[in-house]
């Protein structure tokens, strides 16, 4: 299933503003950030396990392990992002 990808203030300035990504059924938001991770690249720098993010499913904040459907937007973010 094909699910959008959104990144917020420093993680936009790294990765751009978003892209789209083909995840299996039953994955979760952490398993979106996990792929994403494995693209290698600024995406390990980014989206790091060690970094504090924030992640929102279709405009909704969550934790990682809320799962997504086919269309879902994921979007990851600092936990502190200016006006």
């Amino acid at each position: 299933m094909r699910v959008a990808i959104r990144y917020f203030a420093s993680v936009r300035e790294a990765l751009g503003s978003g892209d789209s990504l083909e995840v299996p059924e039953g994955s979760t938001v952490g398993m979106v950030r996990d792929r994403l991770i494995a693209r290698g690249g600024a995406h390990v720098t980014a989206l790091a396990r060690g970094r504090a993010l924030r992640c929102a499913l279709d405009h909704v904040l969550c934790d990682e392990s809320a799962p997504v459907r086919e269309g879902s937007e994921v979007a990851f973010f600092p936990p502190i992002t200016g006006g």
